[in-house]
């Protein structure tokens, strides 16, 4: 099992050039087809009443802008993608709204790259929760980069918080290549509870079990967490204390009525985050 095609969010953001190394790494690592892709379409929100004084001419111009800033940015991602050494790459710039964009270039894909939103490097014309809509409705597994990320790697070890949902089965089955190049996988369960459902009799047993078939080496910790500590904070700073690179897990929305709104640990884990994390919904 591997990655055949990847597809990562291009734009003109100054941690693009980390994602995008970091996605020509995997790419390289699977042999596999890259797809840096741009767009170029705004928000619904933005065409709203009054936005565009101007009219027409105005709304015009800026879309000519943001074509102009998407072709800039995909040569760039040309460049970087040759230069590290992907074999088979191209740019598709989508005249949509990014979330949608990566929505649509996700159904012949196996892996969405994207960025975790920073506050301080937002895009004009680009909506801010670009990953969390991604991966609510792209229905393929996402992996959203930290800003703060430093380095193109994973390090050796991955955790990965089970809970036995169907998320948490499909953001691990979504992770089988990346786990398989660490050194250890822990599987990683938090105040868990005996369900012969969920989980077997011994949780987080079924799924080590599986990951260990694939080729993963791969270990299980069981966490108690007390009533002040929730299990976003309790996760990252598991992470943080075994040094790991990489963090896998279900990601969940609160409401199907609106796809914007978040679980709490998901939210909370992609504003803290500083490790890449895999998330499949």
């Amino acid at each position: 099992m591997s990655y055949r095609t990847i597809a990562v969010h291009v734009n003109t953001s100054r941690h693009a050039t980390h994602r995008i190394a970091l996605a020509a790494r995997i790419a390289v690592d699977n042999d596999a087809h890259l797809v840096g892709v741009a767009a170029i379409g705004l928000p619904p929100a933005m065409y709203s009443e009054g936005l565009f004084p101007s009219g027409a001419p105005m709304l015009e111009a800026c879309l000519s802008f943001m074509k102009e800033r998407a072709e800039s940015a995909t040569e760039e991602f040309e460049k970087a993608a040759d230069r590290l050494g992907v074999r088979s790459f191209e740019k598709r710039i989508i005249d949509d709204e990014a979330g949608e964009s990566l929505c649509l270039q996700a159904r012949y894909s196996d892996l969405v790259i994207v960025g975790q939103p920073d506050p301080s490097d937002a895009i004009a014309g680009e909506r801010n929760d670009v990953a969390e809509y991604t991966m609510l409705n792209c229905g393929r597994p996402v992996l959203v980069v930290p800003y703060a990320l430093d380095n193109v790697g994973f390090g050796d070890r991955a955790v990965i918080a089970w809970d036995g949902s169907l998320a948490a089965g499909r953001a691990v089955s979504g992770a089988v290549p990346l786990l398989r190049k660490t050194k250890l996988a822990q599987v990683v369960t938090i105040n868990p509870e005996v369900s012969m459902y969920a989980h077997g009799e011994d949780p987080g047993a079924d799924i080590a079990l599986y990951l260990s078939r694939h080729g993963v080496n791969v270990d299980v910790q069981r966490q108690q967490t007390g009533p002040d500590i929730d299990i976003a904070n309790a996760l990252l700073s598991y992470v943080a204390d075994v040094g790991a690179g990489l963090l896998v897990m279900g990601g969940y929305g609160r409401s199907r009525l609106s796809e914007i709104i978040l679980g709490g640990t998901t939210r909370t884990i992609l504003q803290s985050m500083t490790v890449p994390v895999l998330f499949s919904h």
